[in-house]
């Protein structure tokens, strides 16, 4: 007899600024931990944002302070893995917040099976993708051009583990605006490397909330899970968290 999958819960949250939607998820990860609240799968889109991972020291920020405000990108510093990315409108964004030893997994086959389900959802949509190599994690492609084309990436994945429940995820740019992400930083800080979306790639133009729907079957798969589909009440309703000193996160001052 075949064991049953362990159920996810779901959530689409709409567009959420970054720093509200990164409040939830810590609350998301404590009640996660005490047994509060079910492995949950937070998908949303942010307004304009770059944010910067442990890895980054803002020397990948094209952009000044100044700029970033004067264009309306709002600019954080974040306890992601990685290095400089941008979200905004038109970006599928998702943040599980899963318990790894209860779904008998690790960080490793975490990362790589937000790989393998983003990888399916675009061949699903007729968008052929690979992993990245060594030191370029996340989703990559060269759309329905000549094997020669270069390699772009469609998506980028930046985790958090916190003792045993993940957060952070993945960004999926659907139609989003590559002028932001390919002029204002070096995407995830890989130098000579361009960002790219599903639009831009010869894939159909989709509304981030059609996708939140379309993708989750290729979580389920790739993580051996089911999903159910909760309210986002269920959420804001969680007992709140303090941040963390932003002095703690900050590495280096971008340049004005």
């Amino acid at each position: 007899m075949s064991r049953s999958r362990r159920v996810v819960r779901a959530y689409w949250l709409g567009s959420v600024p970054y720093l509200r939607a990164w409040d939830l998820q810590r609350a998301a990860v404590e009640a996660v931990k005490a047994g509060t609240q079910p492995d949950s799968l937070l998908l949303l889109e942010h307004p304009h944002v770059f944010s910067i991972g442990r890895r980054g020291t803002g020397e990948n920020l094209l952009w000044s302070e100044a700029e970033c405000a004067r264009r309306g990108v709002e600019l954080v510093w974040t306890d992601r893995g990685g290095d400089v990315t941008y979200h905004g409108p038109g970006q599928l964004v998702g943040y599980p917040i899963l318990d790894l030893p209860r779904l008998g997994s690790d960080i490793l086959r975490h990362i790589r099976g937000l790989e393998q389900s983003l990888i399916s959802y675009l061949a699903g949509v007729g968008v052929a993708s690979e992993p990245g190599g060594r030191g370029m994690t996340g989703v990559w492609s060269r759309g329905a051009g000549a094997e020669s084309s270069p390699l772009e990436k469609v998506a980028a994945i930046g985790v958090k583990l916190n003792q045993r429940v993940t957060n952070h995820g993945f960004a999926l740019n659907l139609t989003s605006d590559l002028s932001i992400f390919n002029e204002g930083i070096v995407p995830c800080g890989l130098a000579g490397k361009r960002a790219t979306s599903l639009l831009a790639l010869g894939g159909p133009e989709l509304a981030t909330a059609d996708a939140a729907g379309a993708y989750t079957p290729h979580f389920c798969g790739a993580f051996e899970v089911e999903v159910g589909w909760g309210d986002a009440a269920e959420l804001w309703a969680l007992p709140p968290v303090p941040a963390p000193d932003p002095h703690s996160l900050l590495t280096l001052t971008p340049s004005p």
